[in-house]
Parts: C-alpha cells; sequence; structure tokens
C-alpha cells in the first residue's frame, strides 16, 4: 500500500474507499479504531473502582486486599506489555486489537459468572491479559497513521479512553441497584464483543503492523537509549501514581460525606469527563507550549487541587472533580506524544510498549502503598501522600528539558 504524506505532516494512504465510508482516510480509520479500542479497555481498568466498595462488603477485604485485587488486573496488564506486544506485532492492527478486546470480554465474563473470590480472581487476570496489548499497539497504530503529525491524534486516543473511564464506570454504578453487580458486569463484557466486531470493521487491513515507521514519520530515535526516554518513563510512572491513589479514596471519599452509589459514580463520571477533556487539550497544548511547562502546569495543580479535596463537603467536592481530572489526566497526554520523540531508534513500538509497562505497573503499586499507609494512619494522610507525590513530578521534568531540545519535537 502506497503512502504518502500531505503538506500538514500527516502520513496517509493514498488508497480510498469506497460505499458509505468514502470520506475517511486511512489515518482516520486507524485512529477511529484505535479510539474505540481505547473507550472500552479504559473502561474496563476503572470500572474496577465501582466494583471495589461492593466487593470489600461482599468478601470482607481491607483497602490493602482491594489494591490487591485490582493489582490482579492491572499488573497483569502492566506485565505483559512488551512480550504480548513483541508476540502481535506482526499481526494487522485490526486483528491484535479485536483478538485481545475479545480476551477482554471473557475475563469479565468470567467474573460475572464466579460462584465466588477464587473464580472472580481468575478472571481478573484473564482481563488484564485481554488488556495488556492494547496500549502500544493502539499508540502505534495511532503513530503510523500521522507521522510528525502524531501528537495531537495521540490525544485523542488518550480522551477515547477517558470517555471510556467516564461512561462504563457511570453505567456499572446506575445498574448495580437495580439488577446487582454481577449482571452489571455482565452487560460489559456483551459491550466487548460489539466493539470487537466495530473495531475489526473500521481499522484497515494492514495498519499498525510492525514497530517501526515509515520514513515520514517523527524524528524517532534522535534520544540515546537509556537517555533522556528513561527518564521520561520515571516521570510517566509518577505521573500515575497520585492519580491511581486518588481513584482508589474517591469511593469512600463521597461515601464519607454521605455520598450513595449512585453519587460515587456520579463522582467518578466527573473525575473522568475532566480527564477526558485533559488529555484532548494537554495533547494540543504540549504541541504548542511544549512539554515542561505543559507538565509543571499540570502537576503543580494536580497537588493544589488534591490537598484541596480533602476539605470540601460533596457538593462544593463534586464540582472541583472536573477540574482534578483536567489536570490528573492531562499530563499523561502530553507524556505518551513525546514517547515517539524519545524512543530509542527503530524502537517505537517496544517504547510504547516500556513505557506502558511502567505506567500500568505503578498503577498497580500505588494503590497498594498508598492504601496500606492508609490502613496504618489515615485515608487524609494517604491523599496528602499522593499531593506530594505529584509536586515532587516538577522539578524531574525540568531535568528532561536538555533531551527534548536534542530532538525535532523540542520543547
Amino acid at each position: 500500500m502506497a503512502d504518502g504524506v500531505n503538506r500538514s505532516g500527516l502520513t496517509e494512504s493514498r488508497a480510498t474507499l469506497t460505499g458509505p465510508g468514502a470520506h475517511w482516510t486511512q489515518a482516520g480509520r486507524s485512529l477511529a479504531g484505535a479510539c474505540a479500542a481505547h473507550m472500552l479497555h479504559d473502561g474496563y481498568t476503572d470500572q474496577l473502582y465501582v466494583l471495589l466498595p461492593v466487593w470489600q462488603s461482599q468478601f470482607g477485604l481491607s483497602y490493602t486486599g482491594l489494591a490487591l485485587l485490582r493489582l490482579l488486573y492491572s499488573g497483569t496488564m502492566g506485565l505483559l506489555q512488551i512480550p504480548g506486544e513483541r508476540r502481535l506485532e506482526r499481526l494487522d492492527g485490526r486483528i491484535a486489537l479485536t483478538l485481545v478486546t475479545l480476551v477482554a470480554a471473557a475475563g469479565y465474563l468470567a467474573v460475572a459468572l464466579s460462584p465466588g473470590l477464587v473464580v472472580l480472581c481468575a478472571g481478573l487476570v484473564l482481563g488484564g491479559i485481554g488488556s495488556s496489548v492494547q496500549h502500544p499497539r493502539g499508540s502505534f497504530l495511532v503513530t503510523q497513521a500521522y507521522g510528525r503529525a502524531a501528537r495531537g491524534p495521540l490525544g485523542i486516543y488518550n480522551f477515547a479512553g477517558d470517555l471510556g473511564k467516564a461512561c462504563l464506570p457511570a453505567l456499572v454504578a446506575a445498574s448495580i441497584p437495580a439488577l446487582g453487580w454481577r449482571p452489571a458486569v455482565g452487560g460489559t463484557a456483551a459491550l466487548g464483543l460489539v466493539a470487537a466486531g466495530a473495531i475489526m470493521l473500521i481499522i484497515p487491513p494492514g495498519a499498525g503492523r510492525g514497530r517501526t515507521l515509515p520514513a515520514a514519520g517523527p524524528a524517532a530515535g534522535q534520544a540515546k537509549a537509556g537517555g533522556g526516554f528513561g527518564l521520561l518513563l520515571a516521570i510517566g510512572a509518577l505521573d500515575t501514581a497520585p492519580r491511581m491513589g486518588y481513584l482508589l479514596f474517591l469511593p469512600f471519599l463521597v461515601r464519607a460525606r454521605g455520598g450513595s452509589e449512585a453519587a460515587t459514580g456520579l463522582a467518578l463520571a466527573l473525575l473522568f469527563i475532566g480527564g477526558a477533556f485533559g488529555k484532548a487539550a494537554c495533547g494540543w497544548l504540549g504541541a504548542r507550549l511544549g512539554v515542561v511547562l505543559s507538565v509543571v502546569a499540570t502537576e503543580a495543580a494536580t497537588a493544589l487541587l488534591i490537598a484541596t479535596s480533602l476539605l470540601l463537603p460533596l457538593d462544593a467536592l463534586l464540582a472541583v472533580l472536573p477540574l482534578l481530572g483536567i489536570a490528573l489526566n492531562g499530563t499523561s497526554s502530553v507524556l505518551y506524544g513525546t514517547v515517539p520523540d524519545l524512543a530509542p531508534k527503530g524502537e517505537i513500538s517496544r517504547a510504547f510498549a516500556s513505557f506502558y509497562t511502567g505506567v500500568i505497573l505503578m498503577g498497580g503499586i500505588a494503590p497498594i502503598f498508598y492504601g496500606a499507609l492508609a490502613d496504618h494512619t489515615s485515608r487524609t494522610v494517604a491523599l496528602a501522600a499522593a499531593s506530594l507525590t505529584a509536586a515532587a513530578i516538577v522539578p524531574l521534568v525540568v531535568m528532561l528539558k536538555p533531551a527534548l531540545a536534542r530532538t525535532a519535537g523540542g520543547t
């Protein structure tokens, strides 16, 4: 398939489609399919936050136990990023993303049908296996499609993930009082089957295969392996810690202020909606203001808003959550868009896999740390620690500036 570069720098196929979808470019189809996968898989990951209080009541788990339960999903997902990406890199993007979506849906079907905690845990592991490849394959699919102009589309890709985080947990929270948690989870498993079919139809054949980009792609590989990319990976992992810690405690924060199950779902939805807009806006912001300035602003706002949320009553807390979501999640979009700039030469796909491995593993480990801290001190102390973690990222991103200056992405 012949590829060309348009005047705006986008890499897209000259091939056209016939029928109702003829106005879609190949790049647009790749982005839409990747967004569909990201929306579902991120929704799968974060619907656990609605289910954790239910499982705490049913199985008598501590905060640390809840964090370990979540780690079965996120830890499996993180550990299999690199080996899973290597195993599936030769497949078309549509086949790889369809396959892993079906596996993730099967995992949640097992959770819904589980007679007890053991099968539930096995279902979470299976779901984590299914979600392990989506991030590196989807990110590479978008980067391959858009070349040098990929930072903005990667922001849209991350925006789609947060839409899933906003919609699926809210849907589960609204369904549990009427149906119970098992039918609610079973419904999300059925949704996965629909998403798999859509992904297979939307993504063009041959898109997203391999691990390198055409010559028109971003000026990747200008940073030395283990240099700027290693620091970027550390920043990305640390950026995940306060986000995961806050999500662990938010349902309990709402309940402590007299909120119901519906209020918990609303709180998560407000946070994720803000996060979705933050990821979309910050992806473009990073391209215009630079990585360092964008990250400093979002991390400082994150630290301040987490601390502020500890002092607010329920109505005020709900009002501030969209703003916190923008700051809490916006940073990640800037960092994801920087991976192609700092990745070792010829290793774009594997760089994404490594980056997501660090991010997801920290996402599993951080709640255990904050949960243990809450168990031994208080929830307030744990959330204050999350705020301080966000503040600690500011000097680290300033240290990244020389590496960014050596790449075409710059700062």
